[in-house]
């Protein structure tokens, strides 16, 4: 894995740290992988699809 260096305000580190607490994620670092990789299999998905609509797949 490689080590990337985010800015967060702090209301957004206190909601990751309340998720840790709460068990929902082992780390607030699994907590943001899991959140990032879903925006982008949303995004990318969606992306995909309109692409797929717009040529007529």
């Amino acid at each position: 894995m490689q080590l990337i260096t985010v800015h967060l305000p702090k209301p957004l580190v206190e909601g990751l740290e309340r998720l840790v607490e709460l068990g929902h994620y082992p780390s607030r670092s699994e907590a943001i992988r899991v959140a990032i990789r879903d925006l982008l299999r949303k995004e990318l998905y969606a992306r995909r699809e309109k692409a797929g609509l717009m040529t007529g797949v």
